[in-house]
């Protein structure tokens, strides 16, 4: 009797198994829209609105209303002139995913940063680089270049992703209090715009394996908080 049971619970126990791994098979490889759709119902109930600044379309496609979308008061302007070398004046493709990166210049601020991406209108550098966003160690959020704009950051995501550069103090990458709570707050902001799944949110390390931001990748367990602050924090 004893063998027998033991055979029955462990019949029912590989049947569910099956079945656990049949459903996750059909949903990420044949069916891999399921999932996007579950989880549009959950976070964006209105995803299909046009009323929404952005919205999917009937085939699931982002439509972006780029002169609807407002940024919020806690974000500074000081855009950069247009010039071919850090911002070209080009739009977006899409906004698919938001990118973080660090400066790499410890003890430098978000002006000085941004000054140094407006020099390279010059040509003298021959350099290409820039980026939407940059936060400073007292957590002032200051945006470079429109959000419906291309930035130079992220290689081949420069296209269809926001770039946010956080300053830093020291050569660990650590961000301050400041700088990780304005971080969590405008990720949170342009995810539940632009309808960003977590699994979009990046670090410039997933895109080309850049040790950037130094910190997040030195410390994965950071990076996963972080997107897990990101998630509680959407409005």
């Amino acid at each position: 009797m004893g063998e027998e049971r033991t055979r029955k619970i462990l019949f029912v126990v590989g049947t569910v198994t099956v079945m656990i791994l049949l459903v996750w098979f059909i949903r990420e490889k044949v069916w891999p829209g399921a999932n996007q759709g579950i989880l549009e119902k959950e976070l964006w109930p209105d995803a299909h609105d046009p009323a929404r600044s952005v919205y999917l379309d009937e085939n699931g496609k982002r439509v972006i209303q780029w002169e609807n979308i407002q940024l919020p008061q806690w974000v500074e302007k000081d855009l950069l002139p247009i010039n071919e070398y850090s911002r070209p004046g080009t739009y977006l493709d899409d906004v698919a995913g938001v990118v973080v990166h660090y400066t790499a210049n410890p003890g430098t601020s978000a002006k000085q940063n941004r000054d140094y991406f407006a020099g390279l209108a010059d040509g003298a550098a021959g350099t290409y680089v820039s980026s939407h966003f940059i936060i400073d160690t007292d957590g002032t959020i200051l945006q470079c270049i429109p959000i419906s704009e291309v930035a130079y950051a992220s290689n081949d995501r420069n296209y269809d992703t926001v770039s946010i550069e956080c300053c830093h103090e020291d050569e660990s990458g650590k961000f301050t209090k400041e700088t990780y709570t304005s971080l969590v707050k405008l990720v949170a902001w342009l995810s539940d715009i632009y309808m960003i799944e977590t699994k979009d949110i990046l670090r410039h390390y997933d895109v080309t394996g850049k040790n950037c931001p130094k910190y997040f990748v030195d410390h994965e367990d950071k990076w996963e908080k972080f997107l897990r602050d990101v998630e509680k924090n959407r409005p």
